[in-house]
């Protein structure tokens, strides 16, 4: 099981496959796993994609389920996890990069692009998490329960106190469309997106889709896709032509 540590971090990662580098970013919130972007994915991306392309996935710090581990950056936790996901990439050599994300992965590709928009070719962002304005302290709440408390009770440096401020920080400020950019970073952006739209209380389908009419280089899959066992494969042959047509040649 490959480990990597930068700073006082450790991240525990996986990799399968040979070719052109696709970053796999787990969905299940902030407890996201490996497990969580290959065998628990509505797609198993190791399975859909290694015969093609080098897939690297990891644990997201922290995970109650996973075995990264690492402090908490209250007052930039995008960039704390921009920097778990380009650490293993930098650990492994690569520079350029597809990216492909599953729910929270959204938002963390879009802080990705930010980043290093020079390092990702292309996105594809997968039931992304959003904003829904009747349920504005969705996240912080749900996360502050279901990530939050289990972390403080096993590790007593990171207080309740501090995963609040965490929290508020990365989901309130501000709370508003996908949380770690805004609309007019996705307008100007110009690095091509593939969109798989959900409409679930976390994945609202409106966000989505806004995401896809403001970016200029985005396209969208079928909706519904992943309730339906038939269109899964048909989602999957959208998301490998995407990868193929960005894929940068090689001699």
């Amino acid at each position: 099981m490959p480990f990597f540590e930068h700073g006082s971090a450790k991240i525990h990662y996986e990799e399968a496959g040979k070719g052109f580098p696709l970053l796999i970013i787990p969905g299940g919130g902030l407890n996201g796993t490996i497990a969580d972007a290959t065998t628990a994915a509505p797609i198993d991306t190791f399975k859909a994609f290694s015969n093609e392309f080098r897939c690297i996935t990891l644990d997201e710090r922290n995970a109650k389920d996973g075995q990264s581990t690492g402090p908490l950056e209250p007052d930039r936790p995008w960039g704390m996890y921009a920097d778990d996901h380009l650490g293993v990439l930098d650990h492994l050599g690569i520079d350029k990069f597809l990216v492909m994300g599953f729910c929270i992965g959204g938002p963390f590709i879009w802080n990705l692009i930010k980043h290093a928009p020079d390092r990702v070719v292309a996105g594809v962002i997968s039931q992304p998490v959003g904003f829904r304005p009747e349920i504005p302290d969705r996240f912080a709440k749900n996360f502050g329960k279901v990530w939050g408390e289990p972390m403080s009770d096993k590790n007593s440096d990171i207080t309740p106190d501090i995963v609040a401020t965490f929290l508020d920080n990365m989901f309130n400020k501000p709370a508003d469309f996908v949380f770690s950019v805004d609309r007019d970073f996705v307008k100007a952006c110009e690095t091509p997106v593939l969109i798989m739209p959900d409409d679930t209380e976390g994945h609202p389908y409106d966000v989505a889709m806004e995401s896809a009419m403001l970016a200029p280089n985005a396209q969208v899959s079928m909706y519904p896709w992943k309730d339906t066992k038939e269109r899964v494969p048909v989602v999957e042959r959208h998301v490998r032509m995407f990868l193929q047509t960005h894929r940068p040649n090689r001699s």
